[in-house]
């Protein structure tokens, strides 16, 4: 059982590596070419998806590291290891996406109070590209273990810029049918708020795992209650569950039981219970007797 939880440990991460390490390459080589594009078109919405592309090149990047770093076995000075790193980068992704949505807004706004000239033709068609560049970038990563945080984050940078690239087409299909030059700064806007919207959860989500929040699909009041509702337990105290990473949980308690009870057997029964309710890869439970004071109790 260890040997395949290990097998498909490794598997995991050199799926999220992979998928993480491609998109960045993907992204990072477009996103010189947006930057020319939106230079030479003078479009806002352009430079904006290129910037958020720049911010995507840095997200990859530094995912991908965070997963290479989650890999690393745990030391006498990192006993859970280096998985939090995972958490630390999808933090720092979700700020990214909030600064980029912000200073977006803010030229958007300079830019709706006196639209410069535009070429639409040339805007139309680094956008078209730019799409379909997201849209492979997407799938690489949609290949990548889903419920990962870091992998989770760094899609949302690129579904924010497939937004990006479509409000890209639809300024430029506006401004060469009707000269409607407003249409981009409107375009760049509307991205914003959609960027705005993800790094916000990214961030929330990060703040809750890093704060050691109990995980929001675990109802630990639940989990408490079953474990009370052993035979031969007679109380559930100091029970705490948090994340390690977005895939891995934790979880402590303290179990009072009867003098006559098998500690061993309530062990056996408290840590499975815990186990119905996620990945928990560590568990400790302190194990109590009535008669015995706090200097005598057997931890296991």
């Amino acid at each position: 059982m260890g040997h395949h939880h290990d097998h498909d440990h490794h598997h995991h991460h050199s799926t999220n590596q992979r998928a993480l390490l491609l998109a960045f390459l993907l992204i990072a080589a477009f996103m010189v070419v947006e930057v020319i594009g939106g230079l030479w078109t003078n479009s806002l919405a352009l430079l904006s998806d290129a910037g958020h592309m720049l911010g995507d090149a840095a997200a990859l990047g530094l995912s991908f590291l965070a997963v290479r770093f989650g890999a690393k076995a745990a030391t006498p000075s990192r006993t859970f290891g280096y998985r939090r790193f995972e958490i630390l980068a999808a933090f720092i992704n979700g700020v990214t996406l909030l600064v980029i949505s912000v200073y977006i807004l803010f030229e958007a706004y300079q830019r709706l109070s006196a639209p410069p000239e535009i070429l639409s033709g040339g805007m139309l068609v680094v956008a078209i590209i730019g799409l379909l560049v997201n849209i492979l970038a997407a799938w690489i990563l949609m290949r990548g273990e889903k419920d990962n945080l870091n992998v989770k984050s760094a899609l949302l940078h690129v579904f924010g810029d497939l937004l990006g690239s479509v409000g890209a087409i639809t300024a430029a299909i506006l401004i060469m049918l009707f000269g409607w030059t407003w249409a981009d700064p409107v375009a760049s806007a509307f991205v914003a708020i959609l960027i705005l919207i993800s790094g916000y959860r990214v961030t929330r989500d990060a703040i809750h795992i890093l704060m050691e929040g109990s995980p929001e699909q675990i109802d630990v009041r639940a989990m408490q209650e079953e474990i009370a509702g052993i035979e031969g337990v007679k109380e559930v105290h100091d029970l705490h569950v948090w994340s390690i990473s977005s895939s891995e949980h934790a979880a402590t308690c303290h179990v009072l039981i009867d003098e006559e009870t098998d500690d061993q057997d309530i062990l056996r029964q408290v840590t499975e219970r815990i186990r119905k309710y996620g990945t928990f890869e560590r568990s400790t439970v302190q194990i109590e007797r009535e008669r015995q004071c706090c200097e005598e109790r057997i931890i296991w």
